[in-house]
């Protein structure tokens, strides 16, 4: 299994036409087959020394290995996502995992 977790900090948190705008893009990944699982979210409301919720929105993907990882990487609905949004985040933090 391969896990890819992306963290992002829009450039203007306080607008909701933003959060709605990446969501909506982030939405759209749903379409690469290549995933087996799509989580969504944003910051827990959790608070402890040991968690960074700075973050706006998390991307976390799983795919079978990482011929599939590398797939969704070149794939046209992933580009377009990138071309469409990128203009709304500031940073973007990736990990990735294998298991």
């Amino acid at each position: 299994m391969f896990v890819h977790t992306v963290f992002f900090w829009l450039h203007h948190p306080e607008s909701q036409d933003d959060h709605t705008a990446l969501r909506a893009g982030l939405e759209t990944l749903k379409a690469v087959t290549e995933i087996t699982t799509v989580y969504i979210g944003t910051p827990a409301e959790t608070r402890r020394p040991v968690i960074d919720h700075s973050y706006d929105f998390a991307l976390t993907l799983v795919f079978a290995d990482q011929a599939a990882h590398d797939v969704y990487q070149t794939h046209p609905v992933h580009l377009a996502f990138v071309d469409k949004c990128a203009h709304l985040w500031q940073r973007v933090q990736i990990y990735d995992a294998v298991s």
